[in-house]
């Protein structure tokens, strides 16, 4: 395959109409690692708002089981983007998803705000460090994307357009990014597994923490009190990874066949498979209040065998 020949094949797709199949491609085939650490930093900004951080400590999934919590995350959305949000298979997940949500009383504007992180980061990460950005089409479907995804998640007042969510995003963390020693502590956690990860396992952990705070504006790292890493710093670790872009670029083909999230090294919860519909928590109450309305339920899937899979190792 040509190395711009997936971008031609999104090129070719409704942006409106065909969104799913868009990103799917993107996340897949094109910039299946980029898209997976930008999503991942996506969740990381949002612990620095104390309402998202402290609920997220207290629930105690984050600190005593970051690797499941992890692997949850990434099965249910996986589940979704595989078979698509009508399919049998990605109702079950919103479902799930939202029974979780569901549990906690969450404020609608923090739920807004973490899917405009979902919206925005992968196209900054893929502008600054990808082989290529994202052409305007692609933005626009990745847009609809989450439109779609947060209308299934019962979320209000989701914006219409990419500038609108990138407006939300920047102005909420100018308001609401603030220290709170739980959400360091989640914080402190999620930077723990990331030492684990294939192939930063093999580096000191100090490094790899380095290279995740060089990464991160000094806005997030005040909101920890993380130290600012050196301007020398950040200037070798984010030219190692536009670096690994070019090479991206000019040494290899694109991917033929997709790699969906249950197929990726870093998951190791589930080795003997796993069932949609058990993931993630069950809690039983909130530890904290929010104040959020209750969020529309996802429509329930006709009767199917639960979807089983096979997490990878």
């Amino acid at each position: 395959m040509k190395r711009f020949a997936l971008r031609d094949r999104t090129d070719r797709l409704d942006a409106v109409t065909q969104y799913e199949d868009i990103v799917r491609i993107l996340a897949t085939q094109e910039f299946p690692w980029d898209i997976t650490q930008a999503l991942s930093f996506a969740l990381f900004r949002t612990y620095a708002v104390p309402s998202i951080g402290v609920l997220l400590h207290d629930t105690g999934e984050f600190t005593a089981r970051p690797q499941k919590r992890y692997d949850d995350t990434v099965l249910i959305l996986d589940a979704i983007l595989e078979h698509g949000m009508a399919s049998t298979a990605g109702r079950t997940a919103l479902r799930r998803m939202n029974q979780m949500h569901g549990a906690y009383d969450i404020s609608n504007d923090d739920m807004r705000y973490v899917l405009s992180t979902f919206v925005v980061t992968p196209v900054r990460w893929l502008a600054e460090f990808g082989w290529r950005a994202l052409t305007p089409h692609e933005v626009t479907a990745w847009t609809h994307y989450y439109r779609a995804m947060g209308r299934h998640m019962g979320i209000q007042d989701i914006p219409g357009t990419y500038e609108d969510f990138v407006t939300l995003l920047d102005d909420y963390e100018a308001k609401h990014f603030a220290f709170d020693s739980r959400s360091r502590a989640v914080a402190d956690a999620t930077l723990e597994l990331l030492t684990t990860f294939p192939p930063s396992n093999l580096a000191p952990k100090p490094l790899v923490t380095l290279f995740a705070r060089t990464l991160m504006e000094d806005a997030l790292l005040d909101a920890f009190h993380y130290p600012r890493p050196s301007s020398l710093s950040r200037k070798v670790f984010r030219s190692a990874l536009w670096l690994r872009g070019r090479f991206v670029r000019y040494a290899l083909s694109p991917r033929e066949t997709p790699l969906f999230g249950r197929e990726g090294s870093n998951l190791r919860t589930y080795p003997q498979g796993f069932d949609v519909e058990k993931l993630g928590t069950f809690p039983k109450g909130c530890p904290v209040h929010h104040h959020r309305p209750a969020a529309a339920p996802t429509a329930e899937p006709e009767a199917a065998p639960p979807r089983q899979g096979t997490a990878g190792t």
